[in-house]
């Protein structure tokens, strides 16, 4: 795959991906508060975590682009910043009755809790590895067109030569 596809379907991930982890982690934790308020286990809430948690790690392990795990750290720093600042100024930053209630339960308690802003630091962080960036392509191996010719600077090849001695002997 070129680099040039390589980071046109990291963006595509980048802009898709992370709205469904952020859905699936807020439905989790949302149902799983209420579940446990009733002394109940909710097994939609556990596969909706897991189901977020394979989709991360998808985006945060992929050789697909760093572009994506780039995108997904920029949203979530962002959306886990801000309930850390509407503690520290005191003054209302989140839109309220925006979400139903089960996702802004999530949210609220991931966002309060600083889960969400650890999950962003940890997408910027896997995007900033140079390996990332490099390409994945095999290098091109060259093969003679007109035959191996003999190296004018080694002794020809005359019978069995023994092959564990480092260098020629007479």
């Amino acid at each position: 795959m070129s680099n040039g596809a390589r980071h046109v379907l990291g963006v595509v991930a980048g802009l898709l991906l992370p709205p469904l982890i952020a859905a699936g982690l807020w439905f989790g934790v949302g149902e799983l508060r209420y579940a446990t308020a009733q002394f109940q286990l909710s097994w939609a809430g556990v596969g909706a975590l897991v189901g977020a948690g394979i989709v991360l790690a998808f985006l945060a392990g992929s050789r697909l682009s760093p572009v994506a795990s780039l995108l997904g750290g920029l949203s979530f720093t962002a959306l886990g910043v801000l309930p850390l600042l509407e503690m520290m100024m005191g003054v209302r930053l989140l839109p309220q009755n925006l979400l139903p209630d089960l996702l802004e339960t999530g949210y609220l308690t991931l966002g309060f809790t600083g889960l969400q802003l650890v999950l962003g630091v940890l997408l910027l962080l896997v995007s900033a590895f140079p390996s990332r960036w490099r390409s994945s392509a095999e290098p091109t191996v060259y093969s003679p067109a007109y035959g191996e010719a003999p190296s004018p600077y080694l002794p020809p090849q005359s019978g069995t030569e023994d092959a564990t001695r480092p260098m020629y002997r007479d």
